[in-house]
């Protein structure tokens, strides 16, 4: 009979932890339900526009680039970053514009350059690039085709 009772009581105990582990359970859960979600704050500042990209020395290589943006509530409407202009691009088109050449075309006899086309390949940070350019060169030294005959002998008289 004791151990009846012993057996009880040991029942009771584990039945009282598990109805403690479930209303501790459930508090936690009530409570993350009950905290408000932090709503995603919508901003009124207006997109970066950024300048062209300076160098610090010469015309190409590392420089700055300035950015403005508009808003009431922007704490930050103006800004400054790194940029970097490569220096092996064409700088006649622009030095953040970057263009795919073709070969190099006919000398045109009238003017005596030849010329080439290049397409728009990159544009550094949307920079305002002419689609297509062409450029031209000097065609170097006219040379006339010399006669393929036969060498001519002169005899002594």
């Amino acid at each position: 009979m004791q151990q009846q009772q012993q057996q009880g009581r040991m029942f009771t105990a584990a039945f009282l932890a598990l109805i403690f582990l479930l209303a501790a359970m459930s508090t936690t859960e009530a409570g993350k339900k009950e905290k408000p979600e932090k709503k995603a704050k919508k901003s009124d500042c207006g997109e970066w526009q950024w300048s062209v990209c300076v160098p610090t020395n010469g015309d190409c290589g590392l420089g700055t680039r300035e950015g403005t943006r508009t808003g009431a509530e922007c704490k930050q409407t103006t800004k400054t970053q790194k940029c970097k202009i490569p220096c092996n691009w064409k700088k006649q088109f622009g030095a953040e514009c970057k263009y795919q050449f073709q070969a190099w075309g006919e000398c045109d006899l009238n003017t005596a350059l030849k010329t080439r086309t290049g397409s728009l390949k990159r544009a550094l940070h949307n920079a305002d690039c002419q689609k297509t350019v062409t450029i031209s060169k000097p065609c170097g030294k006219l040379t006339k085709p010399k006669p393929q005959g036969k060498f001519h002998l002169l005899k002594a008289a």
